[in-house]
């Protein structure tokens, strides 16, 4: 990893809490980890079909990605008119040319699996946990190195410097706990899927996406336009304390500058902002709290969800919170290239007045926390989980899942290629889906 990495991960705010994780790893009888040794990614995945439960969750599945794409929005209707098809600076060229690198050193078997329709349904399928049942794509522990670098290079050609890292720093803290519960067969540095879709062109429009255990990227790419949403990242633990990664660290701007916003705000603002006192709070009404995303609202198979706006409105803010609260919204994105970066920030810059901020949970220096920021264009989820391989039954500094999601219909860049088709080849919606 590059100094460059560290350096946009110390946020402004104090020292982060004490993290510390080894004294809630799980014995190898613990039911979170007994006989992962022995598995591999396909028979760990098979196994949720074994429970009613896991059934009812893969059905549930199916019928949302079978649902037509809307978006997410606050009330079921999609604000028209938010995005316009204008270049963003996007690092197309480099994106073509590492794409056409991969795909000329694949055979032909590797091709059909990772080419896909640029309106393939398969856009909808990525998920966070480690159960690999979504097995679209390239799966990278299985390719050898050279492609599994033709692969990394795709992804490195489309993202910033710091973001390249921090989703390689994702990777490598997955390959650590795979290491940490002896499951390195099911949990790795590789242990993700990559897919692209459309053909790499200059001009028309194409993306990739990569997947697996706390790693989600979906990048859609039309001329020098490109748009990186939904995106994923997590990590647990979030911190590496041995080997050759020792002291790497992930998501301490997000916590500190977060923590500083919500203690930035007068007494009356902080008690609006936090919609919940408790992280699992017996207020919540049914569904707020989910068994896997916890208190994210717009984590994977949600496309759709209507998520009102809750907290404290941008318009109430100082000037100096609000420039805090565009540069929180903005590590979450720190992923997209410079100037790609700086038209988001002109997008969040003018919706302010329409931006909301909501927390769950306190704000000591020792309490997990969630908190959501939310406008017609972007909403950015962080929050503190309890243990999945972990012991901890609460939530627990050492374990952070992050969400960015474009509302009213831009997620996968659906918007913006409805306007390419409809602008560019006079095609309808309706057209576009048909052909």
């Amino acid at each position: 990893m590059n100094e460059h990495w560290h350096s946009t991960q110390q946020g402004t705010g104090t020292s982060p809490a004490d993290n510390s994780f080894r004294d809630i790893l799980p014995p190898p009888d613990h039911p979170s980890v007994a006989g992962i040794g022995e598995r591999d990614a396909y028979t760990h995945g098979d196994r949720l079909t074994q429970s009613e439960r896991g059934r009812a969750w893969l059905a549930d599945i199916d019928a949302r990605v079978a649902q037509p794409f809307t978006g997410i929005t606050t009330d079921g209707n999609v604000v028209p008119s938010l995005f316009e098809t204008a270049g963003n600076g996007a690092p197309t060229g480099s994106m073509v040319a590492s794409a056409r690198r991969l795909l000329n050193g694949l055979g032909s078997d590797d091709l059909a699996r990772v080419m896909h329709p640029i309106d393939a349904t398969e856009w909808r399928r990525w998920a966070n946990p480690e159960l690999y049942v979504n097995r679209h794509g390239l799966r990278l522990d299985e390719l050898g190195a050279s492609a599994r670098h033709d692969v990394l290079d795709v992804v490195r050609a489309t993202l910033s410097a710091p973001g390249f890292d921090k989703a390689r720093a994702c990777m490598i803290m997955n390959g650590f706990l795979g290491s940490l519960v002896g499951g390195t067969r099911v949990m790795n540095e590789y242990s993700y899927n990559f897919s692209l879709f459309g053909e790499p062109s200059l001009t028309e429009p194409w993306g990739w996406q990569l997947h697996g255990h706390h790693l989600a990227l979906n990048a859609v790419v039309i001329g020098d336009q490109l748009i990186i949403s939904p995106s994923f990242m997590g990590a647990e633990p979030n911190i590496i304390d041995e080997g050759p990664y020792a002291g790497l660290t992930i998501f301490n701007a997000e916590e500190l500058d977060g923590l500083a916003l919500m203690r930035s705000l007068p007494e009356d603002q902080r008690r609006r902002a936090q919609i919940y006192e408790q992280m699992y709070d017996p207020s919540m009404p049914p569904g707020r709290f989910h068994f896997a995303d916890q208190r994210h609202l717009g984590g994977a198979y949600h496309d759709n969800r209507i998520i009102p706006f809750e907290g404290v409105n941008g318009a109430e803010l100082t000037g100096a919170q609000r420039t805090a609260l565009v540069e929180l919204a903005l590590t979450f994105v720190e992923y997209l290239p410079a100037p790609v970066l700086e038209a988001r920030r002109r997008e969040l810059e003018a919706h302010i007045d329409d931006t909301w901020f909501s927390w769950i949970g306190h704000y000591g220096d020792d309490d997990p926390f969630y908190y959501r920021i939310q406008s017609p264009v972007i909403m950015c989820e962080f929050d503190h989980h309890s243990g999945v391989f972990l012991t901890n039954t609460k939530p627990a500094k050492c374990h952070i899942h992050t969400v960015v999601r474009t509302p009213n219909g831009n997620d996968y860049g659906k918007d913006l290629l409805r306007q390419h088709y409809e602008q560019v080849h006079g095609l309808t919606p309706a057209t576009e889906e048909s052909s």
